[in-house]
């Protein structure tokens, strides 16, 4: 596994739906979307941090996140000797419920009130890894790839649903499980963001009242409905000032705040530095940076 991600790391995988991630230095944490994503470390070690909960995993483990989540993320074991090596798999709910379809067996259903969290870390089985390793072979042999790609990639979900987080993977996948209804919330305030945000309207939008949705909005995001926002407003005016030359009070209307102060203010706490001085270096570092992972997914 190791062999395959370092020679083809360096390009776009030739395998759809594939992700091949690679970095060969440590960082400090950077902020990031996390979306629904399976991650096998073949190589170094990595940190996420969602909210209060914090998650390290390395070589011979996989992370598996179900929702977007805004996470801080950073290489804690990666030099150009031994560079981090991760592949993984965008997790897309309507081929999991596809698979649980034809399943069709009662042990993979889930109890209606089982909420698990939202990002998750655990040990490789070695059926799990052998599919993967199939899976980066075929990087070489495109010829077979369009065939036999879909049928590992079916393989490698059906690891997930029968294994150690199943219970979170096949939520994806369910129309009706407590995650997708938390994920609608999620969804809304990520497009509307910039707007006030209620907890009666997105209760209402879960399919909730508003003390249960509370409560499993944070056990999967590990984040209150409100925090969540912040999150995500800040994530955007960063964007915003990476990528125009808007003035930092004006990003922070756009974003949803209305004093420029408050969002300085919690811009610098949130990411360490002003958001002035913050754009100079961003933009500094992405007229340098040629390769990279991204550091919300693998």
């Amino acid at each position: 596994m190791r062999t395959l991600i370092e020679r083809h790391a360096s390009r776009p995988p030739a395998v759809d739906g594939l992700l091949l991630g690679r970095a060969d230095r440590p960082q400090v944490p950077t902020a990031s979307l996390a979306r629904p994503v399976l991650a096998i470390v073949a190589q170094g070690s990595k940190r996420l941090t969602l909210g209060d909960r914090v998650h390290d995993y390395g070589a011979g483990q996989y992370l598996v996140v179900s929702v977007d989540l805004p996470v801080a993320g950073h290489y804690t074991r990666a030099t150009p000797e031994e560079p981090f090596l991760a592949c993984g798999l965008a997790l897309e709910p309507a081929k999991i419920a596809s698979l649980l379809l034809d399943a069709g067996t009662e042990p993979l259903t889930l109890p209606r009130r089982s909420t698990p969290h939202g990002l998750a870390v655990c040990d490789a089985p070695f059926e799990l890894l052998d599919a993967a390793v199939r899976l980066l072979r075929l990087l070489e042999r495109p010829g077979d790839a369009r065939m036999l790609a879909p049928l590992i990639e079916k393989e490698i979900l059906w690891r997930l649903i029968t294994g150690e987080q199943g219970p979170l993977v096949r939520q994806i996948g369910l129309a009706d499980s407590q995650l997708t209804h938390i994920g609608r919330a999620i969804r809304w305030i990520r497009d509307h963001h910039a707007e006030t945000l209620r907890i009666e309207d997105l209760a209402r939008l879960a399919g909730m009242s508003a003390s249960p949705f509370h409560r499993h909005f944070r056990a999967v995001t590990a984040l209150t409905p409100i925090q969540y926002q912040k999150r995500i407003r800040l994530q955007e005016a960063r964007l915003l000032l990476m990528s125009s030359a808007e003035d930092v009070a004006g990003v922070g209307f756009a974003v949803g705040y209305d004093s420029a102060s408050q969002f300085s203010r919690e811009y610098r706490r949130h990411f360490g530095r002003p958001p002035g001085q913050d754009a100079v270096r961003l933009r500094g570092a992405a007229r340098l940076e040629t390769t990279g992972a991204d550091a919300g997914r693998l």
